[in-house]
């Protein structure tokens, strides 16, 4: 019966053992990040005055590439970061440039490069729809015809946002006013 005895401490404690586990320290999710935007209109912004008789159509975007977070700058995850960019757009209706805006000495200027590179990037493919100026005049029963028409260049201002939240960074952003 000695024998039984001395046994079961070291079963027991092998069970005992075999039940302990070793926690692994969570594995950290790298960060994500993404970008949202909006189009604004400060009051600043030139437009084409229209005379009697002319209808301006087009302007829209017809495709939109989102801004990526910059991947470098990920693992910083930086607090809400805001950029303002003025896109110009040629008569055909391509992105030809993307400036600051307001113009560089504002305080945004101060934001990394990176943001407004990726910026930069997504924008330049952009695709507008022509902004087209129609002439219209009425003959002498007062019915109306197009007389001519030309597509022109324009520029828009959109505000992006980069953020990061709970080690994801995310750009988003909602409609607003300026």
């Amino acid at each position: 019966m000695t024998r039984k005895h001395s046994l079961f401490p070291g079963l027991l404690a092998a069970g005992i053992a075999g039940c302990a586990t070793v926690a692994k320290p969570p594995v950290k999710a790298p960060n994500e990040g993404s970008a949202s935007y909006h189009m604004i209109d400060d009051g600043q912004m030139v437009h084409y005055k229209l005379a009697l008789g002319d209808v301006a159509t087009g302007g829209g975007t017809i495709q939109r590439v989102l801004p990526v977070y910059p991947p470098a700058l990920l693992a910083a995850c930086q607090p809400v970061v805001d950029v303002q960019a003025q896109v110009i757009v040629g008569a055909t209706g391509m992105a030809s440039d993307v400036r600051h805006y307001p113009p560089a000495g504002d305080p945004g200027a101060s934001i990394p490069p990176q943001f407004f590179d990726a910026v930069r990037t997504a924008v330049m493919q952009w695709q507008f729809a022509p902004l087209q100026i129609s002439h219209w005049a009425a003959d002498a029963d007062g019915n109306t015809h197009e007389v001519d028409s030309e597509t022109k260049p324009f520029s828009l201002v959109y505000a992006f946002r980069f953020e990061c939240r709970a080690g994801k960074a995310t750009v988003s952003s909602a409609p607003a006013r300026g």
